[in-house]
C-alpha cells in the first residue's frame, strides 16, 4: 500500500491498541514493587526520553517499516562471513571490506545489482568529473543509466 494507506490504517487500527497498551503497562508498572523485573522493563520503554516516541512514530509515519526485517537481512550475510572476516589482514583491510558491504547493501537496497552497478561505476569514474559523482550513487545510478541509454 502507498504510504498515505498505510498512515490511514495506522491511525485507525493501530493507534487505539498503542495507547491502550501504554495504559495497561502504566496500570502494571503502579501495582507491582519498584524492584520486580517486569516494572524494570516497563521503566525501560517509559523513563528514558523518547524511548516511548521512537517506538511509536511509526503511528505517524506510512513511510516506516514495523519491523527491521530488511536490516537483519541485510546483516545475514555478514554474520555467516565473520569468520572469514578474521583474515581481512589488517584493521584497514578490515575497513575497505566494511566499506565494500555498505556499497553492496546500499545497491541491493535499491533494487541495484550490485555487480552490474560496480561494474558500470568503476568503469566510468575515471572518465566523470567529480561534480558528476552523485550520478553513480545507486539511488541515482538506474536514472543516469536510463539517460545514457536514451543518448545512445
Amino acid at each position: 500500500m502507498p504510504a498515505e494507506e498505510r498512515l490511514a490504517a495506522r491511525q485507525q487500527h493501530a493507534r487505539p491498541l498503542v495507547e491502550e497498551l501504554h495504559d495497561w503497562l502504566t496500570a502494571q508498572r503502579s501495582q507491582m514493587s519498584r524492584h520486580n523485573p517486569v516494572v524494570k522493563a516497563i521503566n525501560y520503554m517509559f523513563e528514558k526520553e523518547g524511548r516511548w516516541e521512537a517506538f511509536t512514530r511509526f503511528l505517524d509515519d506510512g513511510r516506516l517499516c514495523l519491523s527491521n526485517n530488511a536490516a537483519e537481512r541485510a546483516l545475514r550475510g555478514i554474520a555467516l562471513g565473520r569468520r572469514a572476516w578474521l583474515f581481512a589482514g589488517s584493521q584497514r583491510g578490515g575497513e575497505r571490506a566494511a566499506f565494500m558491504y555498505s556499497l553492496i547493501v546500499t545497491a541491493k537496497m535499491n533494487d541495484i545489482d550490485p555487480q552490474a552497478w560496480l561494474a558500470d561505476v568503476l568503469a566510468r569514474m575515471p572518465n566523470i568529473s567529480v561534480s558528476r559523482l552523485p550520478e553513480l550513487l545507486p539511488w541515482n545510478w538506474s536514472r543516469a543509466d536510463n539517460a545514457r541509454q536514451v543518448a545512445a
